[in-house]
């Protein structure tokens, strides 16, 4: 089972190679504007330094969403224009739940993890996953965060808010004593991507090729361009 996965749902460009669920190799650039330019070539060389061709994969995998409009839609396209092209079955992760994915194992499953991606202002999109076991406890939402944002859950329970949505909501949520940040600033990666896409495939949960399009959550807000004088 060789499955190359990829995530553009933010500023970083992660593509991965895993071998019936082992990681192969990785690239993740946190460059501006890599997305478009950069996504085919880290695509095609990762596989050919692996010592494969295209033709050997038996899925691609894609992190679907909530993230960057632009991002995500260059990321979906890419995968099903690769899927077209080699006739191989598309699977779609949830952004957030990749994220969670790289802390599942470091905290007691007592504790909740909350990943965040930035969206404007002081809102964010975030789940809720238990931590150890992954099971989703609320579902994707877009959040206005506040000082009473999560009170009832801080209450109960440690909670641990990380991504580039929660760097922004750490002065406002920091005052809570279960709440808590790593150091490290943990972004979407085509990493954890790849090793949930491994039980997708095997449960043959495939995307339609025609039909499957971004997991937005909101509807692109585009600016009007400035009248020329």
């Amino acid at each position: 089972m060789l499955i190359l996965s990829l995530d553009t749902s933010t500023q970083v460009c992660s593509v991965a190679l895993h071998e019936n669920n082992e990681l192969l190799g990785c690239y993740e650039l946190l460059t501006e504007k890599t997305h478009s330019s950069m996504l085919t070539t880290l695509l095609e060389n990762i596989v050919k330094q692996a010592g494969f061709t295209l033709s050997d994969l038996d899925a691609l995998a894609v992190a679907k969403g909530p993230g960057s409009y632009t991002g995500l839609r260059i990321g979906v396209s890419t995968a099903k224009g690769l899927c077209f092209a080699l006739d191989k079955p598309l699977l779609a992760i949830d952004t957030l739940q990749a994220m969670a994915a790289q802390l599942q194992h470091f905290y007691p499953e007592s504790y909740v993890l909350c990943p965040m991606i930035d969206a404007r202002r002081m809102e964010v999109y975030c789940a809720q996953y238990q931590a150890g076991t992954l099971e989703n406890r609320q579902a994707t939402s877009a959040e206005i965060i506040d000082e009473h944002s999560f009170e009832e859950l801080l209450n109960e329970r440690p909670v641990v808010f990380f991504g580039d949505g929660a760097a922004k909501c750490k002065p406002t949520l920091a005052q809570h004593a279960n709440a808590l940040f790593p150091s490290q600033l943990i972004y979407p990666s085509a990493k954890t991507v790849g090793r949930l896409a491994g039980d997708t495939f095997i449960r043959r949960q495939f995307e339609d090729l025609v039909t499957f399009e971004p997991y937005y959550l909101k509807e692109f807000m585009g600016t009007k361009p400035k009248p020329k004088l």
